[in-house]
Protein backbone atom coordinates (compact mmCIF):
# COMPACT_ATOMS: atom_id res chain seq x y z
CA UNK A 1 0.00 0.00 0.00
CA UNK A 2 1.14 3.29 -0.95
CA UNK A 3 2.32 5.39 2.41
CA UNK A 4 1.10 9.22 3.12
CA UNK A 5 4.82 10.32 2.87
CA UNK A 6 4.77 8.49 -1.13
CA UNK A 7 1.66 10.85 -1.70
CA UNK A 8 2.67 13.47 0.01
CA UNK A 9 6.44 13.68 -2.02
CA UNK A 10 4.27 13.10 -5.38
CA UNK A 11 1.95 15.69 -4.38
CA UNK A 12 4.87 18.47 -4.01
CA UNK A 13 6.25 17.25 -7.12
CA UNK A 14 3.44 18.22 -8.76
CA UNK A 15 3.46 21.48 -7.36
CA UNK A 16 6.54 22.20 -7.90
CA UNK A 17 6.27 21.64 -11.27
CA UNK A 18 7.61 24.85 -13.16
CA UNK A 19 4.68 24.85 -16.37
CA UNK A 20 2.06 22.32 -15.18
CA UNK A 21 -0.14 20.76 -17.74
CA UNK A 22 -3.26 19.01 -17.89
CA UNK A 23 -1.33 16.06 -16.71
CA UNK A 24 0.01 17.16 -14.44
CA UNK A 25 -3.15 19.09 -12.98
CA UNK A 26 -5.56 14.94 -13.25
CA UNK A 27 -1.99 13.93 -11.48
CA UNK A 28 -2.67 15.89 -8.35
CA UNK A 29 -6.74 15.83 -8.46
CA UNK A 30 -5.97 11.70 -7.96
CA UNK A 31 -3.39 12.07 -5.51
CA UNK A 32 -5.26 14.10 -3.36
CA UNK A 33 -8.21 12.24 -4.04
CA UNK A 34 -6.51 9.29 -2.87
CA UNK A 35 -4.82 10.84 -0.10
CA UNK A 36 -8.27 11.67 1.30
CA UNK A 37 -9.87 8.75 1.12
CA UNK A 38 -6.70 6.82 2.78
CA UNK A 39 -5.59 9.35 5.43
CA UNK A 40 -8.63 10.96 6.09
CA UNK A 41 -8.07 14.11 8.34
CA UNK A 42 -9.55 13.30 11.86
CA UNK A 43 -12.15 16.42 12.55
CA UNK A 44 -12.66 17.55 16.39
CA UNK A 45 -15.84 16.58 17.42
CA UNK A 46 -17.09 19.98 18.52
CA UNK A 47 -20.55 19.31 19.61
CA UNK A 48 -19.03 16.43 21.98
CA UNK A 49 -17.51 19.30 24.05
CA UNK A 50 -19.29 23.16 23.57
CA UNK A 51 -16.55 24.54 25.94
CA UNK A 52 -14.03 23.24 23.12
CA UNK A 53 -15.76 25.10 20.25
CA UNK A 54 -13.86 26.82 17.55
CA UNK A 55 -14.73 30.31 16.81
CA UNK A 56 -16.02 29.78 12.74
CA UNK A 57 -15.02 32.42 10.41
CA UNK A 58 -18.26 33.84 8.69
CA UNK A 59 -18.58 34.33 5.02
CA UNK A 60 -21.03 36.72 5.46
CA UNK A 61 -20.48 40.25 4.37
CA UNK A 62 -20.70 43.30 7.34
CA UNK A 63 -24.50 44.57 7.10
CA UNK A 64 -23.51 47.89 5.50
CA UNK A 65 -21.01 46.35 3.10
CA UNK A 66 -22.10 45.71 -0.97
CA UNK A 67 -21.15 42.44 -2.54
CA UNK A 68 -19.51 43.50 -4.69
CA UNK A 69 -17.86 46.77 -5.45
CA UNK A 70 -16.17 48.78 -7.73
CA UNK A 71 -12.67 50.23 -6.23
CA UNK A 72 -10.02 52.00 -8.65
CA UNK A 73 -7.03 53.11 -7.52
CA UNK A 74 -6.80 56.69 -9.75
CA UNK A 75 -7.67 60.35 -9.52
CA UNK A 76 -9.80 60.45 -12.93
CA UNK A 77 -13.34 61.92 -13.12
CA UNK A 78 -14.60 58.41 -14.00
CA UNK A 79 -12.92 56.64 -11.68
CA UNK A 80 -14.34 58.90 -8.42
CA UNK A 81 -17.70 58.32 -10.37
CA UNK A 82 -17.72 54.49 -10.49
CA UNK A 83 -15.82 54.32 -6.84
CA UNK A 84 -18.36 51.83 -4.71
CA UNK A 85 -20.79 51.32 -7.38
CA UNK A 86 -22.02 47.60 -8.17
CA UNK A 87 -20.70 46.20 -11.15
CA UNK A 88 -23.66 44.94 -12.52
CA UNK A 89 -24.77 48.66 -12.30
CA UNK A 90 -22.11 50.29 -14.34
CA UNK A 91 -21.37 47.57 -17.01
CA UNK A 92 -24.38 48.41 -19.04
CA UNK A 93 -23.34 51.80 -19.42
CA UNK A 94 -19.63 50.41 -20.31
CA UNK A 95 -20.96 48.03 -22.92
CA UNK A 96 -23.09 50.85 -24.55
CA UNK A 97 -19.99 53.06 -24.65
CA UNK A 98 -18.16 50.73 -25.87
CA UNK A 99 -20.15 50.30 -29.02
CA UNK A 100 -20.53 54.06 -29.98
CA UNK A 101 -16.90 53.14 -29.48
CA UNK A 102 -16.58 50.76 -31.80
CA UNK A 103 -19.24 52.85 -34.31
CA UNK A 104 -16.93 56.21 -33.92
CA UNK A 105 -13.51 55.27 -33.20
CA UNK A 106 -13.22 51.71 -34.43
CA UNK A 107 -9.30 51.50 -34.03
CA UNK A 108 -9.44 52.73 -30.62
CA UNK A 109 -12.09 49.89 -30.38
CA UNK A 110 -9.78 47.43 -31.33
CA UNK A 111 -6.69 48.86 -29.13
CA UNK A 112 -9.06 48.44 -25.87
CA UNK A 113 -10.39 45.11 -26.67
CA UNK A 114 -6.86 43.98 -27.64
CA UNK A 115 -5.55 45.22 -24.23
CA UNK A 116 -8.64 43.37 -22.26
CA UNK A 117 -7.91 40.22 -24.38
Amino acid sequence: MITEPEIEAAIAECVGKRNPDANTVRTLAALYTIKEHLYPEKEPDHFADPGKMIDGYSYALAPDQKPYTISLDSDTDFARVIEGRDPKEIMPLIDEAMSILASVYPACYDAIMHKLQ
